[in-house]
């Protein structure tokens, strides 16, 4: 195995370097001028402008420029925002926390409930339990999130008013009721990614479970005398789970990128939403570092799942 990962490891390389070279491109490419809030500010003349344009070093060839951040950036140095004048990476960290907290929850909240109910679903197939779950698979599945949140503010928030439907960052959690007005401020959020999240892994779920079902081990094992709890728990999980440990491994990114639609919805200042302030301003080290981290993630918990392969199915040989 240590062959097989130092092999995907020489291999991520180039291909994190071909990521970096398409991002950079795209946005050095794309229209707007990320000093052009400078443009109507008659306190600003054109030749300070142009003195700012070459501090951030955008006078330069774009390969230039590409290098000379990709070297920065590998040294763990992300650059200076171009709005806020602050380090990038000191803005990630600012909103990390908050993505964390509401993503991060969600994320784990959907995996608990779309696993269990998932495999209940494809023992219990064309019952009226696997009709119910597939009814909620299916609306979480094609319902916008922004429509569920939207539909959530409506109903608890301004008909039942239970819940607020602005999340308050500067909410310091210091005892017990500031803590109660964090939870209240989170379930929605939290509820509106869970809803959609564990309705995909459910699908997956069920639809792994149901393939297994149908091998001819399975019914060796049930001709043997074991019981329908002992096969699925200890031969039809272990294969059924691979494609769905895909599933969960590719996602697992997003949980430190956040969720760009429901951050937007709710005004939740995680790092998506600094993505979306990001691009509308045309602050492009910022967009380029959360960009370029997805990658890097994603390129990591491709390789977690290929390394989980061989755990679960003894089958797999790296």
């Amino acid at each position: 195995m240590n062959q097989y990962l130092f092999k995907r490891l020489l291999v991520s390389i180039p291909t994190l370097i071909a990521i970096s070279i398409v991002i950079f491109t795209i946005l050095a490419l794309a229209p707007g001028d990320p000093l052009g809030e400078f443009a109507s500010n008659p306190a600003i003349t054109a030749e300070v402008r142009e003195n700012i344009r070459k501090s951030f070093g955008l006078d330069q060839p774009v390969h230039i420029r590409y290098i000379k951040w990709f070297w920065s950036f590998i040294q763990g140095d992300m650059g200076y925002s171009f709005t806020s004048r602050s380090p990038v990476f000191q803005l990630l960290l600012q909103r990390l926390p908050t993505t964390l907290s509401i993503v991060g929850s969600a994320y784990i909240f959907s995996i608990c409930i779309a696993l269990p109910l998932g495999i209940l679903s494809a023992v219990k197939r064309y019952s009226k339990l696997d009709q119910i779950i597939t009814t909620f698979t299916f609306l979480g599945f094609s319902l916008p999130t922004f429509f569920t949140g939207l539909l959530f503010i409506i109903i608890f928030s301004v008909q039942l008013n239970w819940l607020p439907f602005i999340y308050n960052s500067t909410l310091e959690v210091t005892d017990w009721s500031s803590f109660l007005e964090q939870l209240k401020q989170s379930i929605m959020p939290v509820c509106v990614l869970a809803l959609y999240q564990s309705a995909v892994v459910m699908r997956f779920v069920r639809s792994a479970v149901l393939d297994e079902l149908n091998h001819e081990y399975v019914r060796t094992a049930l001709a043997k005398g074991l019981t329908n709890f002992d096969v699925i728990k200890n031969h039809v999980l272990r294969n059924a789970m691979i494609p769905v440990v895909t599933l969960i491994a590719l996602d697992i990114p997003a949980i430190f990128t956040g969720a760009l639609v429901t951050e937007q919805v709710f005004r939740v200042p995680g790092i998506g939403a600094l993505l979306i302030e990001s691009i509308y301003r045309s602050d492009t080290p910022v967009v380029m570092a959360i960009t370029f981290i997805y990658g890097i993630l994603i390129v990591i918990f491709n390789l977690v799942a290929d390394l989980l392969y061989g755990v679960l199915d003894p089958r797999v040989r790296y």
